[in-house]
């Protein structure tokens, strides 16, 4: 006789993985953040910036270049078409 209780939900198991997956993954980043903005030093504003921006990564170069804007400088200003 099989109960609840033995049964496994493995979409529920997977779901539970991959967020303690994520969250090692963003501790580990703070982490390696807290360690590079205490080694350069600067105020705690300095330091809590660069930590809370931690997950942004930069642009690459064919990021920019030839890319269509998504959204115009100024959306208020008339258009000069």
């Amino acid at each position: 006789m099989t109960s609840q209780r033995d049964v496994i939900d493995f979409s529920a198991l997977e779901s539970e993985l991959q967020e303690a997956v994520q969250s090692e993954r963003r501790q580990q980043r703070e982490n390696r953040a807290k360690l590079r903005a205490v080694s350069q030093g600067g105020s705690y504003s300095q330091f809590r910036d660069l930590v809370l921006t931690c997950h942004l990564t930069p642009l690459e170069k064919s990021d920019k270049d030839g890319a269509p804007r998504k959204q115009p400088w100024n959306p208020v200003a008339p258009s000069n078409q």
